[in-house]
């Protein structure tokens, strides 16, 4: 399903951090003003040390949370909930903008093998993502965690699931020009950090995998390695330095870029719901 570009250009090119999240109890969409009111008392609260703050009294942090209803896969899906944080502006013009200092939204692309086994009164949206700082991402989880009986935690990816991104994303075609295909590989066991960087042309990148790829659009373990390994032994060929001994932590393309410690840059509109289905698998695997 190809999602709104307008709508979301708010979400590409941001540093996203990944995170699971169990089922939401009692999640009510008719709510989320409340939830925002109640958000922003408990960060004023938070912020104070504890001190009491009335629900409803101005803040210096003005909290939003919001639908975005084109953000899913399928029916089945929960529509995307976008939680922001901003600064009030102290300016006395009531037309000066607040400054927007975090955000987070949780959704589920795809995620039909989680909705499908849950009781109703849950509400699944197991991929969480963040921007800003992490002390707004830590109030605003136990608020979550408090409120809907959920629990989050740190999504990491492996870098067998690095391998499957950088191959997916390496063979997609796209209606503009295309970055290089960059890999980055922690070399172990050293006195001193070595971090290995592999650049490859996008169009090269897109022409192995077509030799690689049997069936369009399905993807077999296999073909991954297969991929893997010719880069490995293209590398080896050159410099004599065989990767397979690495660990790769991060690969780049002009689709996404992805960190092994859980972060995501999402880079073209016209793929977001694929990463997403992609991170969304991530997410219910640490669940299950």
């Amino acid at each position: 399903e190809i999602v709104d570009p307008q709508k979301t250009a708010f979400l590409l090119r941001k540093a996203w951090t990944l995170y699971s999240v169990t089922p939401l109890y009692r999640f009510r969409r008719a709510r989320l003003r409340d939830y925002a009111r109640l958000l922003g008392a408990f960060i004023a609260a938070e912020k104070q040390k504890g001190l009491a703050v009335e629900v409803g009294v101005e803040l210096d942090i003005k909290v939003a949370v919001s639908s975005l209803a084109d953000l899913r896969g399928s029916e089945q899906d929960q529509a995307a909930v976008l939680v922001q944080l901003s600064l009030r502006s102290q300016a006395s013009s009531r037309n000066s903008e607040d400054k927007l200092v975090w955000s987070g939204w949780f959704c589920s692309v795809y995620g039909d093998d989680l909705s499908e086994n849950v009781p109703e009164d849950f509400t699944c949206l197991p991929l969480f993502l963040t921007h800003g700082a992490e002390s707004y991402t830590s109030m605003v989880g136990r608020w979550f965690q408090k409120t809907f009986d959920c629990c989050f935690r740190r999504l990491a990816i492996s870098p067998l699931n690095l391998s499957w991104m950088v191959a997916m994303w390496a063979g997609c075609k796209l209606d503009r020009a295309a970055s290089a295909v960059e890999l980055v590989f922690s070399v172990p066991r050293l006195s001193q950090p070595l971090d290995i960087s592999y650049a490859i042309h996008p169009e090269d990148a897109k022409a192995l995998w077509d030799t690689v790829q049997k069936t369009p659009g399905e993807i077999t373990q296999e073909e991954v390695d297969v991929f893997m390994d010719c880069l490995y032994a293209h590398f080896h060929r050159h410099f004599r330095i065989h990767l397979s001994a690495a660990k790769l932590v991060k690969v780049s393309t002009a689709v996404a870029s992805a960190h092994c410690d859980g972060i995501v840059k999402i880079l073209h509109s016209q793929y977001l719901s694929g990463v997403l289905m992609l991170l969304t698998e991530l997410a219910i695997s640490q669940i299950q």
